[in-house]
């Protein structure tokens, strides 16, 4: 077995060289020309004010890509990502304002009513054998419904520990959210899962190659299973930073958390991680959802309607996604 997992890509502890040359310098190169061209463009743009800004607009997006990456690495994806999001903040902040639940109690219904979307995902896709585009667009129409016949008000004086993670401290004169540093402890956490656990190496091995990682001893459907459960923890938590940067519980977030997907899976074929599954770094997942949050508030900057913004989004991830073909071809 561990022959196997050796095998594939993004897991030897000694290519560790030459991933950093392949994998991430791509993204990384693409991240500091959007850089460089967004400074030229605005005078706002390369201050500490508005890379804190854009570090809030990223914290909920890079959460919801993290479990977008294991989904992905595992050669699935996952629709229902951002509206499975939606579900948990709306429930958790209703359970706190309405119904008198504890703030904690409250939080931990919304992450497990999350997770339990995130097995039903799994098992269709494990024990059906439908296709993960088929049962996440299902299960996205289902999520979604269920938000507006939870709640169509928007849910205000929400207890302070469902906002806590909106607050600020300083940094060198920067207000930096606590959020933020949240979803870089999370991305560290998964980073190390990843690259040093046999469950993440398991991850790699099942989406290069499922019938060789059955062979080596790996229960596949285990694996899908547990991944599909992690991503949907990874959305509810992007749910509870949701509601901690707007304040509210908003079940009108239907459009914001559309586009939130697209986002999410925008940033996961940015930072290099492949759609035909079994190679990927976390951290060029991270670096792609920076790319976006650039892209984002550079376009705002330079007074680019917001139509033509999910223009260019799109156009990023059509490129992004003719690389990934293009190279899978040549392996």
């Amino acid at each position: 077995m561990e022959a196997a997992i050796g095998r594939v890509p993004g897991v030897r502890s000694g290519s560790l060289r030459k991933l950093l040359g392949s994998q991430i310098i791509g993204p990384l190169a693409a991240l500091v020309i959007a850089i460089i061209f967004f400074t030229t463009q605005s005078s706002v743009f390369l201050t500490g004010h508005n890379f804190s800004l854009i570090l809030q607009q990223v914290m909920v997006v890079g959460t919801l890509a993290i479990g977008q990456t294991l989904v992905i690495l595992t050669a699935g994806i996952d629709l229902s990502c951002s509206w499975i999001m939606a579900l948990s903040s709306v429930l958790m902040t209703g359970l706190a304002t309405r119904a008198g639940f504890d703030p904690l109690v409250a939080i931990l219904a919304g992450v497990l009513v999350g997770m339990a979307f995130g097995v039903l995902n799994g098992w269709l896709v494990t024990a059906i054998r439908l296709p993960p585009f088929i049962v996440t667009l299902g299960v996205l129409s289902i999520t979604s419904a269920l938000v507006h016949l939870y709640t169509t008000e928007t849910l205000n004086n929400l207890p302070p520990i469902m906002t806590v993670l909106g607050n600020t401290f300083n940094v060198g004169g920067t207000d930096i959210t606590y959020g933020s540093v949240v979803m870089l402890l999370l991305y560290a956490v998964v980073w190390f899962v990843l690259r040093s656990t046999t469950a993440g190496r398991s991850v790699y091995a099942v989406g290069d190659n499922p019938e060789a990682a059955r062979l080596a001893g790996i229960n596949v459907n285990r694996v899908l299973l547990g991944v599909y459960a992690t991503a949907a923890l990874f959305y509810s938590i992007a749910g509870l930073l949701l509601v901690a940067r707007t304040q509210v519980g908003d079940p009108n977030a239907g459009g914001a958390a559309t586009q939130d997907n697209l986002a999410a899976i925008t940033a996961v074929v940015l930072g290099g991680t492949s759609l035909f599954g079994g190679r990927g770094l976390i951290l060029g997942t991270l670096i792609g959802a920076l790319i976006v949050g650039i892209f984002r508030n550079g376009l705002q900057l330079m007074g680019v309607e917001s139509n033509t913004q999910t223009l260019v989004t799109g156009m990023l991830i059509l490129l992004a996604v003719a690389v990934d073909t293009l190279s899978h071809r040549n392996r």
